[in-house]
């Protein structure tokens, strides 16, 4: 059967900064279609030639065009394919909507067949989850990681003060530093600093960098210093994005707002 699909968008600008392909688009709707035709393009041709695909995806108002438009992709075998997410907050109720896993159920593991949803659960022992979210992540290779970058130049919850691009660990409680946690506000997760948690569970920069390929969505002028620091900084942990540079496999796609050369 023939699928017929919407034309992938074509991108303003590309361009190759060290490793990193970055894609820069004239809309924010524009530059999710075509992230999501990508990824979809991926596990299309991962599903044709292994048995399953397990895949990271981050939960940020920044990833939601493109979630909204893979989900709408057809053809994706998606009963093959087991999801986990990258970072949660410690101490949150369960049923809190700025939950993390509470946002993704919402935008995409409620509305997909998946497989399997792996979900970092901190209660009530966030030391003890640590431990069993880094042995589920290590069962298999993981394909796919579905990232965005913070305004402090975060992925996951990796800000600059925490980041180490040769952590040990997989998986670890870290502190949120206050830029990171006031993004939170402004990203209308919550209504105020004070109620936005100060630790959370994340995979690390390392952890995210095995993965064999990074599909990385970043729009909004918020972005757009983080981004300049990502492709034209350090290679520094000042600027934890900026790892992205050196993935073999990894594209950035941008809107004319976060675009620094746009």
């Amino acid at each position: 059967m023939n699928l017929v699909t919407a034309p992938r968008p074509s991108p303003e600008t590309r361009r190759t900064v060290d490793r990193l392909s970055v894609e820069s688009f004239a809309t924010r709707a524009e530059m999710g279609a075509a992230a999501a035709a990508d990824i979809a393009a991926a596990l299309a041709g991962r599903l044709a030639r292994q048995s399953g695909v397990r895949m990271v995806f981050a939960a940020a108002p920044s990833q939601a065009d493109m979630l909204k438009a893979l989900c709408a992709a057809p053809g994706i075998d998606w009963s093959r394919v087991a999801a986990f997410h990258m970072d949660e907050y410690i101490g949150l109720p369960p049923s809190s909507p700025a939950r993390f896993g509470n946002w993704l159920d919402e935008h995409v593991f409620s509305r997909l067949p998946f497989a399997a949803v792996h979900r970092i659960t901190p209660e009530p022992d966030a030391a003890a989850e640590v431990r069993r979210y880094c042995d589920l992540l290590n069962e298999a290779p993981v394909d796919f990681v579905c990232l965005g970058i913070g305004v402090n130049g975060h992925i996951a919850f990796n800000d600059p003060p925490v980041a180490d691009f040769n952590d040990p660990a997989d998986v670890k409680i870290v502190e949120l530093d206050d830029i990171c946690r006031q993004q939170q506000v402004d990203d209308d997760c919550f209504p105020d600093l004070a109620s936005v948690p100060h630790r959370a569970v994340t995979l690390t920069v390392p952890r995210l960098m095995r993965a064999d390929r990074l599909f990385c969505v970043v729009p909004g002028a918020v972005k757009r210093l983080a981004v300049s620091k990502t492709l034209y900084g350090p290679l520094s942990t000042e600027c934890p994005a900026s790892v992205l540079r050196i993935h073999e496999a990894c594209t950035l796609y941008l809107d004319k707002d976060s675009d620094p050369d746009a």
